[in-house]
């Protein structure tokens, strides 16, 4: 009978660690759902390449079983800042943020951290404040380099060919990447405008007269428009504008066509850009455009990815660059990937060849 009774308590006493280890599994389990919430907010949807950055690092991160809160805040600091309020009420684990003005997010990001949440600015620098942890972006100052030294090329400066007439344009003054830009390609053109080598006829040459507030094509365009009617209307010829980016490209190709460039007698001057958006592209082929600095965002997702996944596991996220990144609070770990240029004689093979793209797409 004792036999009986102590087999059955053993039989009892593992029926009763069984269930334990069950109810444990299922509680890491619950406990893994509810703490993988992603936010990531983006500044727009309207622009095709922040479009297609939110895409690829949500379906990315799903892929890994994350859950993802993607928002677009239509280019409104507000809502972006409402956004990213839900998502740390919403108890997410990370937040990626491309901000829409890196220097309005100060409070809501400390809200973030005193809740635990890691952030990560993305291709956009948090600014003034210590609670950012991490930076993934492309080489901004590179990316300025790459259309200094391609307009150097283009018009043979290095072999003492000049002078040329040149405009300049600079990126949204709330931007930390725009002066990166602006000052990447005048470590290359400051120069050959110190020599005389470069004019600039319209005499604008400090950032912020030359600064196109939100990166709007819009008013690159009427920009573009005044200075061709205050220093280009009586034949003085036009060689070559810098653009930072393709939403002021696009602008300023609207711009020159209405004023009647793109003839024999009129050609299109030499004009740079960033970011590779279809309409550019399309401008490339059509030589209204020159070149692009190409960003493959698919490798800065990929990458946001894998800060988020060591992240979550416990671990710090790698990054290649530990200096250059200050804030103004901080110097924040970053990581960078590299930028090329494409133009009408390699765009099929970067942009098509590699699936960025469908050649469809571009006709």
């Amino acid at each position: 009978m004792k036999r009986l009774l102590s087999t059955m308590l053993a039989v009892i006493l593992m029926l009763s660690l069984m269930g334990c280890g069950e109810t444990r599994s299922t509680s890491t389990s619950d406990l893994k759902a509810e703490n993988n919430l992603v936010g990531v907010a983006m500044p727009t949807q309207s622009l095709q390449r922040w479009d297609g950055d939110g895409r690829n690092m949500k379906s990315q991160l799903e892929a890994k079983g994350y859950t993802v809160d993607l928002q677009y805040a239509n280019n409104d600091v507000n809502t972006q800042i409402q956004e990213i309020e839900n998502m740390i009420t919403k108890k997410c684990k990370v937040l990626v943020v491309a901000a829409i003005d890196g220097a309005t997010l100060t409070n809501v990001i400390k809200t973030a951290k005193e809740n635990g949440i890691k952030v990560i600015a993305y291709d956009r620098l948090i600014m003034q404040t210590s609670n950012v942890d991490y930076y993934a972006t492309f080489d901004n100052f590179k990316v300025g380099v790459i259309q200094g030294k391609y307009i150097e090329t283009k018009l043979g400066l290095k072999e003492g060919k000049g002078p040329f007439n040149i405009e300049l344009f600079g990126g949204s003054p709330d931007d930390n990447n725009a002066t990166f830009f602006f000052k990447g390609a005048m470590s290359i053109l400051k120069p050959y405008i110190d020599k005389g080598k470069l004019v600039i006829p319209s005499k604008q040459k400090n950032f912020t007269t030359i600064a196109i507030q939100s990166w709007d094509s819009a008013k690159a365009q009427g920009r573009m428009d005044n200075l061709i009617t205050s220093t280009y209307s009586k034949g003085t010829k036009l060689n070559v504008i810098l653009s930072p980016n393709d939403s002021l490209a696009i602008g300023i190709v609207a711009s020159l066509k209405n004023a009647g460039y793109g003839t024999a007698d009129k050609p299109f001057p030499i004009l740079t850009g960033q970011d590779c958006d279809k309409p550019n592209i399309m401008a490339i082929i059509n030589d209204k455009q020159s070149m692009s600095v190409f960003k493959d965002t698919r490798k800065l997702a990929t990458k946001v990815v894998e800060m988020v996944s060591s992240i979550l596991q416990g671990e710090k996220a790698e990054v290649n660059d530990t200096k250059t990144y200050n804030n103004g609070s901080v110097i924040v770990p970053s990581y960078l990937c590299d930028p090329v240029y494409v133009e009408k004689t390699n765009y099929k093979k970067i942009l098509v060849d590699s699936g960025y793209y469908k050649a469809a797409e571009l006709k």
